[in-house]
């Protein structure tokens, strides 16, 4: 016999040494009668005994020892695989439900584990309506365990609590009946076990789908609001990027319009270098073997100096930008008539 139909058989014991009892007491009711005829019907103190009342067996723990020794790293471990594999308040020891509730013991304030338990009650709850149905008593307190250690104050507690008591005082009375017999017995315990792990298993499948399709929905929305968020960002990059070259399109106009509006009087064909040293490499760029060339706006003086210097574009942008202009202000021309504005591309390549 298995463990759970030796707890069975225990709990049903009660009900059949009450019925033996109240058949002895009948029968000894009758035995007076027979012998002292219509007194035994008048006498007070021959009085059929009540029949014996079922003793529920003390409950067991909602949390196996087992599982309560168990780690908390163990125990998330272990509610996750169960409730891929469909266990998620059977078998006793070894199920999503009873890890989930060790789990909450040791860290009260987890989100997660409690919101998981609440996603479980219900299916247990109809678990245990199911064995009330069948008369699994066992099975059904053992649920009824978890759910009062998931939540004492849940509304439905008071009304499965009734109708664990009334089916278990009714499956009594019924017992009383007949009794019997330890084959019979046997093949029941062994037919309920049988019905039970198959309403398990079919209850659980569903549970899992259900929860299944929850945790795809969550996900979809989380990775939709992820897909939102990386748009949003790439729509406000955009739009710097679009700032400064607009930016930069309108300094270029202005200087293009300043150059418009002076006369020149010399042109950059009159320019005669004096000392043009080249520009420092920088460091960052150098250790990178990085290699970039930067357009440079300048106006030469009629002394030869150079003032004014811009860059007009740099390739790549800004990294060579300081350097080349720094380098542009340190050359020497030939003096002439009037100020020229020129332009000169300056290179940068490692090694050179």
């Amino acid at each position: 016999m298995s463990a759970v139909q030796d707890t069975a058989s225990k709990s049903f014991r009660p009900f059949r040494d009450g019925f033996r009892y109240a058949a002895l007491s009948a029968a000894l009711v009758l035995a007076i009668a027979a012998c002292g005829g219509d007194k035994a019907e008048t006498d007070p103190a021959v009085q059929p005994e009540t029949p014996a009342q079922p003793v529920q067996a003390p409950p067991a723990p909602a949390i196996s020892a087992q599982v309560a020794a168990m780690s908390v790293d163990q125990l998330r471990e272990a509610a996750r695989a169960a409730q891929t594999e469909q266990r998620m308040y059977a078998p006793a020891s070894n199920n999503a439900m009873e890890y989930y509730l060790a789990l909450r013991d040791k860290q009260p304030n987890d989100a997660a584990v409690a919101s998981a338990l609440t996603d479980l009650m219900p299916y247990a709850l109809i678990a245990a309506e199911q064995s009330i149905a069948r008369d699994d008593f066992v099975e059904a307190q053992r649920l009824y365990a978890l759910m009062e250690k998931t939540d004492k104050a849940a509304p439905a507690l008071p009304r499965l609590k009734q109708s664990l008591t009334d089916a278990q005082t009714s499956f009594a009375q019924r017992q009383q009946q007949t009794e019997v017999d330890a084959e019979t017995e046997k093949a029941r315990l062994a037919k309920l076990e049988e019905d039970r792990k198959k309403a398990q298993e079919e209850t659980q499948r569903v549970a899992a789908e259900r929860l299944a399709s929850q945790q795809a929905q969550q996900a979809e929305a989380a990775r939709q609001a992820e897909a939102n968020r990386q748009a949003e960002a790439n729509r406000q990059a955009e739009a710097a990027r679009q700032a400064e070259a607009n930016r930069q399109a309108e300094a270029a106009r202005q200087a293009e319009a300043a150059r418009a509006s002076t006369p020149a009087t010399a042109s950059a064909n009159d320019l005669r270098a004096i000392s043009t040293p080249s520009p420092k490499y920088p460091p960052e760029a150098l250790r990178a073997g990085q290699s970039g060339e930067v357009l440079v706006e300048f106006t030469v003086g009629t002394d030869g100096s150079v003032s004014a210097a811009r860059v007009v574009r740099g390739t790549p942008p800004r990294v060579f930008d300081r350097e080349a202009v720094a380098a542009v202000k340190r050359w020497r021309f030939q003096p002439v008539a009037s100020p020229v504005t020129t332009r000169r591309t300056i290179g940068f390549k490692p090694g050179t």
